[in-house]
């Protein structure tokens, strides 16, 4: 059990979903400045990509016959989520420990460092959820979604979002400088993994001696599982490997943020 500081005692989850209405309290008054980071963004990739530089393409093998648009459009939505917790995962945590300090101000009270990470893996996860929406439906009237399975593409953005947020909360946690690995890890990790996992071409264009970084990426597994939801042709097998990797990788950067949430905010 927790308490916060008006005295009412409250369970863990509880306290983790008090930070959650905490960021919704500022979301609901700023929210118009996310919009563009949330749906803008992968839009206009949708528009620049899968139609202008898509009108281009020629179904083929390589988009299994379909036109650009419908093959690029489920995977625009997973770059975005990985984007977009990215972001949400390192200055926001480290501001939480260096700059703001609310982190420590809430663990000053009887919530722990871990219902404090909790509040916002559920934040993020949100966060995702509402921006996947958004893109949901401003690409429709665009033509780019084939069936409903494009419900379930918002499901894989997230989830491959929150493969990457948990991860880098505990790299945010172990940060105590202004965050200068954050801009090295978007610029040679996240970019690299935008352009060479899957999201625009098939990795079975890439040279096969380093094929093996897509595999590796959450990006690839979330991409597959995607277009699998609304194209078709993932096989049950596959699919269920794909959604390992990403709780894998999700449970392990949860536990190390775990660790050393609690290393950094108790003394």
């Amino acid at each position: 059990m927790a308490a916060v500081s008006s005295g009412r005692v409250v369970g863990s989850w509880r306290a983790a979903w008090l930070r959650v209405e905490g960021h919704w309290t500022w979301y609901r008054r700023y929210w118009r400045s996310n919009l563009y980071s949330s749906g803008l963004q992968p839009l206009l990739y949708l528009l620049a990509m899968g139609i202008g530089f898509g009108s281009q393409v020629e179904p083929g093998p390589a988009t299994g016959g379909l036109a650009y648009v419908h093959y690029v459009a489920p995977a625009l939505l997973v770059a975005g989520a990985v984007q977009y917790a990215v972001g949400e995962s390192t200055f926001p945590v480290l501001s939480g420990f260096k700059w703001q300090k609310d982190f420590i101000a809430v663990t000053s009270t009887p919530v722990t460092a871990g219902q404090v990470l909790g509040g916002q893996l559920i934040w993020v996860a949100i966060r995702l959820l509402l921006s996947g929406v958004v893109y949901l439906l401003i690409a429709w009237p665009f033509g780019a979604w084939l069936n409903a399975g494009a419900i379930l593409v918002v499901l894989v953005g997230a989830a491959t979002g929150m493969a990457c947020a948990a991860p880098l909360m505990a790299v945010a946690a172990t940060t105590y400088d202004e965050g200068s690995r954050f801009t090295s890890i978007f610029r040679f990790i996240v970019m690299p993994m935008l352009l060479f996992a899957g999201t625009f071409f098939p990795i079975e264009q890439i040279p096969a001696a380093i094929r093996w970084l897509a595999w590796i990426s959450p990006l690839w597994h979330g991409n597959e599982l995607a277009r699998g939801a609304t194209l078709g042709g993932l096989g049950v097998l596959p699919a269920l490997g794909h959604v390992a990797f990403l709780v894998a990788l999700f449970a392990a950067g949860g536990l190390a943020a775990r660790r050393y949430f609690y290393r950094r905010l108790v003394v």
